[in-house]
């Protein structure tokens, strides 16, 4: 049964006011019994924090009057604009109106903050969130694929090209290129924050040339961000990815939020990714002029 909260009887919190470990622990509750988990540990969530410019001032928790955690909900904040991550509420306080209240105190963060831009991503299919963003007045402006690669042995052969290895500095240089309106994660600030930043750049036989950008973990390659400066973009994402996973064939490959219509996807299939599963991008207002749909 579900308990018989109001928004009168929740109080939303700064996440600020919150360890880690906390947040960890509310968070992890709320996804239980969700489409994709995503379980965090208080480390990962920190990383989490650092890389995608999320502001706990401006995140909140909600809670009982008596300060029982019920749900939490957080905010990224760039600029001109703002992202809405993390959302969750416990799954035997659902339907009491936590999610809404929630989602209505970012927007009015938002608002405080002069920010009219606000985007997001939810599971496809998860329609309870989906419909509540709608409420907002967030609308749908495409579909992001989440797109897993498991090692292989013996390492993939390199396409023949003449490549040059990127340092950190080399690779972010790069990514300071106006890159289009890509999804928050894969911002070129989120790359200016991670760690263990590398680059790839080639040119093959015909003139075709491009470059990828990408983070080696400990155990994986995340957040490739590719490229194409001349010739056609699936041959070129082919051979940057070859020579990729040719240097690193015992890592696993994760990466997330590929647009569907990016021009590089192709090659992603040919050279074994796979589908892990996808989600909608949402926006509410109308985007600054520097997020200009862009694909090359």
């Amino acid at each position: 049964m579900t308990p018989a909260y109001t928004t009168t009887a929740i109080k939303l919190i700064p996440a600020s006011r919150f360890t880690f470990e906390q947040l960890t622990a509310i968070y992890n509750q709320t996804r239980v019994d969700y489409m994709v988990p995503m379980p965090m540990n208080p480390a990962r969530l920190a990383e989490y924090v650092a890389t995608y410019d999320v502001d706990l001032d401006h995140s909140l928790v909600a809670a009982t009057l008596d300060g029982e955690m019920l749900g939490v909900a957080m905010m990224g904040l760039r600029q001109d604009r703002a992202w809405l991550t993390r959302l969750g509420v416990l799954p035997n306080t659902r339907r009491a109106g936590i999610g809404q209240a929630l989602v209505e105190g970012l927007m009015e963060q938002a608002a405080r903050l002069s920010i009219d831009f606000v985007m997001l991503e939810v599971i496809k299919n998860n329609v309870p969130a989906h419909q509540l963003f709608l409420k907002f007045g967030f609308r749908e402006v495409g579909e992001l694929l989440i797109l897993r690669r498991p090692p292989r042995i013996p390492p993939l052969a390199p396409i023949v090209a003449d490549a040059e290895r990127l340092d950190r500095l080399d690779a972010l240089t790069l990514v300071g290129h106006d890159r289009g309106a890509q999804p928050w994660t894969n911002q070129s600030e989120s790359l200016f924050n991670a760690y263990e930043v590398s680059g790839l750049r080639l040119t093959l036989a015909d003139g075709s040339r491009g470059w990828l950008v990408y983070q080696r973990q400990k155990f994986i390659l995340t957040r490739l961000a590719f490229k194409t400066e001349a010739g056609d973009p699936a041959t070129v994402a082919y051979a940057l990815l070859s020579h990729l996973h040719h240097q690193y064939p015992r890592l696993d490959t994760q990466i997330e939020n590929i647009q569907i219509n990016d021009p590089h996807l192709s090659a992603f299939y040919q050279i074994g990714y796979v589908e892990s599963f996808r989600r909608i991008e949402m926006w509410r207002g109308r985007p600054p002029e520097n997020l200009k749909m862009n694909f090359s």
